[in-house]
């Protein structure tokens, strides 16, 4: 029982959502327990909405980083408070300044994700600065400190609590990484099923806007990591996280590899259980990574029962058995698919021993861990000089960033108009609601509001219940504490129930300072305004169709993946190594793969007369995922057993290869300027569209007399094809 107990409290205790619900519940419950020692009651909301604001600037960082962090949160916090008490005696004016905040803290958050979280909760200390004010100068005089006092109690907080907890954030997304690469493995299994006839592409699709969800949680981790690498040689612990990870990066490489198509694999061993073998390994790795997860979240150390090493040596047996009935029956109809299939094996067994090394660091001999490249790729702005050109490069039309700062803007002005026109003394919930729900895509944003509204209809009855059944100020305040955790802890994963919980807190809150009388009917409206106005802007306002952004998406992947098939050439001329370029070359392919399918997903969610062919892109969305297998293929296998030299035939494949990916990309680029991201009819797209069918014909593949060559020809099949959905792209876009 002890053990179990343990356990639980383990995997708790390194949950993102439950430490940061611990965060917001240790400073509401201080705020709290001070405000009932010196008898405030006015006071109290403005501290706790300071609180609030400070933890909605919070991301995963090392306690140095947070410290920076919080300072320039408390930097725009100040400014912003500043604003309000210049302005809020004359509401237009605040309406201006509040407009122009929007517009300013939206591109920066164009920056990373740190600066984005800065941006919304200076925004939302903006609209709750001007709320504690209630149109007074003096209101807002006083609130000013109050609320600023808060933000910095819980920026203490948080300081203090990624000090001493350094760790629980990089286990935390190390696990969700590791049970994502299960659930690709499962899914990739489900591919190698020897049965004629199978609906294959509706599988690689899944597969496809799987990796997007991968590919998410390895950029998670690896942002995760960075934070915590200071100068010196890292602690003990972030070594073997940084170890976890690159292995995460190789079993992503490798489970991602195709070797052959699918189909020709399952006709030419229709009659031997080879391919089941093969499936089974796949199958069970996919379940070792699950109980890896399960044991870096729980600091235990994995069972293993020995299945995947069987499955393993059943499926070289299976493989040594064809490879001798291909001995005695030569046939050259099946050289081809045998070599694809033993090519197979070897990349399942050096899988496996991976996953056998995964969690430790490597001790086996002395000094092996200080060989390997540990150092990651930090996207963050490193001056100001750099941060300027990264907002400068979004002042363009096409900008999503541009584009959701302009609505934003509006969206905030419209609403304040509407709470001006009604005179609605809550009338800043509707700005709130705004600020809450509108996000960059159009799918997102019709997402987000109904949560938003069903969270609130729930919260507003949880909350009077609350009010009915426990009448006394002390359990009230005790819900109120346990409804700030819980918003934080659910903000990222479940926000409906954060919503409902947030919800309930501001009804205790104004309850326990008796001003609930008519809260819940105007609650309720003023979040139906905010959710209407955020929907038509999202509509009419600059909207971010993704149909509009794909010709640069692809473009995007196939320039990425050509930079990936140039490294993995230089690799088969000197050597594997997994140094930095490397490994930023693979993970660009990766996370432009990832960009297609998160934005082919939001795109189904869009309206259908703006959806722009959903089927031509789905189709170059499985392929160039398709394509990039096959690449991934070629960098698993760099030093394996498959690994030959290139010869003058295949050298001069894989250039034409190159030159290929890379033009299609440059004409992608062309035509998507050409478009300046309108609609133009379809009488006038043959014009970029011949210039497609132009740049050059099927890139030359050598006779497919070694593995590598045979897995250059793959790519060179799949090529034409993506042209082809490429110049229908342009047609209809």
């Amino acid at each position: 029982m002890d053990t179990t107990w343990k356990l639980s409290w383990q995997r708790a205790s390194n949950h993102e959502g439950f430490t940061r619900g611990a965060r917001a519940f240790l400073a509401l419950a201080v705020v709290l327990a001070y405000g009932w020692w010196a008898d405030w009651q006015t006071e109290l909301m403005p501290v706790l909405l300071g609180v609030i604001a400070s933890a909605l600037t919070e991301t995963d960082d090392s306690w140095r980083g947070r410290l920076r962090a919080q300072l320039l949160a408390m930097g725009c916090f100040t400014l912003v408070a500043l604003a309000v008490c210049a302005t809020v005696s004359w509401p237009w004016v605040l309406m201006g300044v509040m407009a122009l905040s929007a517009f300013t803290f939206t591109m920066l958050g164009a920056l990373s994700e740190r600066y984005r979280a800065i941006a919304f909760g200076s925004l939302v200390l903006f609209i709750y600065e001007a709320l504690a004010a209630h149109t007074s100068r003096d209101a807002a005089v006083v609130a000013t400190p109050l609320m600023l006092g808060g933000a910095a109690w819980y920026g203490v907080v948080s300081v203090l609590w990624n000090a001493v907890m350094p760790r629980a954030p990089v286990r935390y997304r190390l696990a969700k990484l590791y049970a994502m690469l299960g659930e690709y493995l499962r899914l990739k299994a489900l591919l190698l099923e020897p049965v004629r006839d199978e609906d294959l592409e509706r599988r690689r699709m899944a597969l496809a806007l799987h990796n997007g969800r991968v590919v998410d949680a390895l950029n998670a981790a690896k942002e995760s990591l960075i934070s915590r690498m200071g100068r010196g040689t890292p602690p003990q612990w972030l070594q073997t996280a940084m170890h976890q990870y690159l292995a995460a990066q190789d079993v992503h490489e490798r489970v991602s590899s195709s070797h052959e198509h699918y189909d020709l694999l399952a006709q030419s061993f229709f009659h031997s259980d080879v391919l089941y073998r093969c499936q089974r390994v796949l199958t069970q790795l996919g379940e070792q990574a699950l109980k890896f997860s399960v044991a870096i979240q729980q600091q235990t150390e994995p069972v293993h029962s020995g299945v995947t090493s069987r499955a393993i040596e059943d499926m070289e047996a299976a493989l040594a058995h064809q490879e001798e009935i291909e001995r005695e029956h030569p046939s050259a109809a099946q050289a081809r698919p045998l070599r694809s299939l033993r090519a197979l094996g070897h990349n399942l067994t050096a899988l496996a021993r991976v996953f056998a090394g995964a969690l430790a660091l490597p001790v086996d001999e002395p000094g092996a861990s200080a060989a390997v490249d540990y150092s990651l790729f930090d996207r963050e702005p490193r001056t100001l000089r750099d941060a300027w050109g990264r907002i400068r490069a979004q002042c363009r039309a096409q900008s999503p960033w541009l584009r959701h700062s302009v609505r934003l803007s509006l969206s905030l002005v419209l609403g304040f108009a509407v709470m001006q026109a009604t005179a609605d003394p809550h009338g800043y919930w509707i700005l709130l609601t705004i600020v809450f729900v509108s996000q960059p895509q159009y799918a997102a944003t019709q997402t987000r509001l109904m949560q938003r509204a069903k969270g609130t209809a729930i919260g507003l009855a949880l909350g009077w219940a609350v009010i009915q059944l426990f009448p006394g100020d002390f359990i009230q305040a005790a819900l109120l504490v346990l409804g700030g955790a819980v918003f934080f802890g659910a903000r990222h994963t479940r926000y409906v129930l954060a919503t409902a919980a947030v919800t309930t807190l501001l009804l205790l809150s104004f309850h326990q300072m008796g001003m609930s009388q008519g809260v819940i009917l105007t609650r309720l409206l003023d979040t139906a305004v905010g959710c209407c106005i955020a929907a038509a802007a999202a509509w009419l306002v600059l909207p971010h169709w993704q149909s509009r952004q794909w010709p640069q998406l692809a473009a995007q992947a196939l320039q990425t993946q050509a930079i990936y098939l140039r490294e993995i050439l230089a690799q088969y001329q000197s050597g594997k190594r997994d140094h930095l370029a490397y490994r930023v070359a693979r993970r660009n392919a990766h996370n432009a793969d990832a960009a297609l399918s998160n934005s082919y997903s939001a795109m189904l969610k869009e309206p259908l007369r703006v959806r722009g062919g959903a089927e031509v892109v789905g189709n170059f969305l499985r392929l160039s995922h398709t394509q990039l297998n096959y690449l991934s293929a070629l960098g698993a296998q760099r030093g394996g057993a498959a690994a030959q030299p290139m010869d003058e035939a295949t050298q001069a494949s894989a250039q034409a290869l190159l030159q290929s990916l890379q033009d299609l990309s440059d004409e992608l680029e062309r035509a998507q300027r050409e478009m300046g991201g309108r609609r133009r009819p379809v009488a006038q797209a043959p014009a970029v569209a011949e210039v497609l069918r132009q740049f050059g014909q099927t890139p030359p593949v050598a006779p497919a007399q070694s593995w590598m060559a045979n897995q250059l020809q793959l790519v060179g099949k799949v090529f034409p094809q993506l042209r082809e959905q490429a110049r229908q792209m342009v047609e209809r876009g």
